[in-house]
């Protein structure tokens, strides 16, 4: 069953191959995902080659069915795993002049967590995740090398970013960067880690839920205005800065690594219109407890997995267990449970 998973033919979205539309939202996203799928295979590939050396690729045909060809893997500097890939558009479809957005020339896709002889490693990265410790990682630096390179070769509205799970926080962290440089990339985040309680997945009860949050806004904006990061120069608050960059996020409510990005926008967009409230609101969503502690105390006080902004998807389809609720598969089956909402910070 596994072995499936991994086919193309078997478990892809065929029904794209001959169809495919650049406008179309759902065709973007289940290419996207595709390639990052591709990515994983890739290591699954070089690790099954290890033990026998003519085993079959089961890979390319991930990014081949698209007219992606692979031309660049970026390998982990302590344990060699593949954990990203660039991958050039050859040739676009029939529907390219008519398209917008304009089809990539390069996408770049990191995969997640793999539990085979690469997952030591990916844990420990899991482990500075939570701790906001990733971009200090070696494996960031490379990927970040790489999308920085690309950028300065080609322009930034040639090159797009992708990840899942681990991979989408390295996206993630990476158009952060981006952005940092005026640089705006089109970005595709699945399954991307919250780092905070599930609230969302813990709480069933509407009402009780919204108490926790308005509590936690309170807490967190009192805090904020404590010591000193109630008010900053918009010009200056990164915030702000990033509030002009829109990646597309999807999100599954079963997923408790990705489930609370829907309270946290839903929140947000509630309590925005209601006067002090959401003044007070715009302050909290900056922030995590753990980022106004670091703050208080003089260390980093940027909570990497907070967006100002993000186009989120979300699959109401019910799942039967974790992994495929956390699974990459989802983004590119055929089915009316999508429900997709624009936030953007005011």
């Amino acid at each position: 069953m596994e072995i499936q998973r991994e086919l193309f033919h078997v478990s892809g979205p065929l029904h794209l191959l001959n169809s495919f539309d650049w406008r179309n939202t759902f065709h973007r996203r289940s290419l996207v995902a595709s390639l990052v799928q591709g990515v994983k295979i890739l290591e699954k590939d070089r690790q099954r080659r290890s033990i026998q050396q003519d085993a079959h690729a089961h890979a390319p045909p991930w990014w081949e069915g698209f007219h992606f060809q692979l031309s660049h893997v970026l390998v982990d500097d302590k344990d060699s795993s593949y954990f990203g890939a660039i991958f050039e558009l050859k040739y676009a479809h029939p529907f390219f002049y008519q398209s917008t957005p304009t089809p990539p020339k390069y996408v770049i896709a990191f995969r997640g967590t793999i539990k085979s002889t690469t997952r030591s490693e990916d844990m420990k990265l899991n482990i500075k995740l939570i701790f906001n410790k990733l971009e200090k990682s070696s494996r960031f630096h490379k990927a970040f090398e790489a999308v920085w390179n690309t950028v300065m070769t080609v322009g930034p509205t040639n090159v797009w970013l992708a990840g899942h799970s681990l991979g989408a926080s390295m996206a993630m962290l990476a158009g952060r960067n981006m952005m940092k440089a005026q640089c705006k990339l089109e970005t595709y985040l699945f399954n991307p880690p919250f780092l905070s309680l599930p609230i969302e997945k813990m709480i069933k009860n509407q009402t009780l839920k919204h108490g926790v949050r308005i509590a936690g806004s309170l807490l967190k904006a009192g805090t904020a205005k404590a010591i000193n990061l109630y008010r900053k120069d918009p010009e200056e608050d990164l915030f702000v800065v990033l509030s002009d960059w829109t990646p597309y996020m999807f999100v599954n409510p079963s997923d408790p690594i990705c489930a609370e990005y829907i309270g946290y926008f839903e929140h947000r967009m509630k309590m925005e219109g209601s006067g002090r409230i959401g003044r007070i609101e715009r302050t909290a969503s900056r922030y995590t407890m753990r980022s106004l502690v670091s703050g208080a105390v003089g260390r980093d006080s940027e909570p990497l997995h907070l967006l100002p902004t993000a186009y989120m998807t979300v699959n109401n389809r019910p799942s039967e267990n974790f992994k495929e609720a956390h699974g990459i598969h989802q983004w590119w089956q055929q089915h009316f449970r999508w429900r997709s909402m624009l936030y953007k910070f005011n």
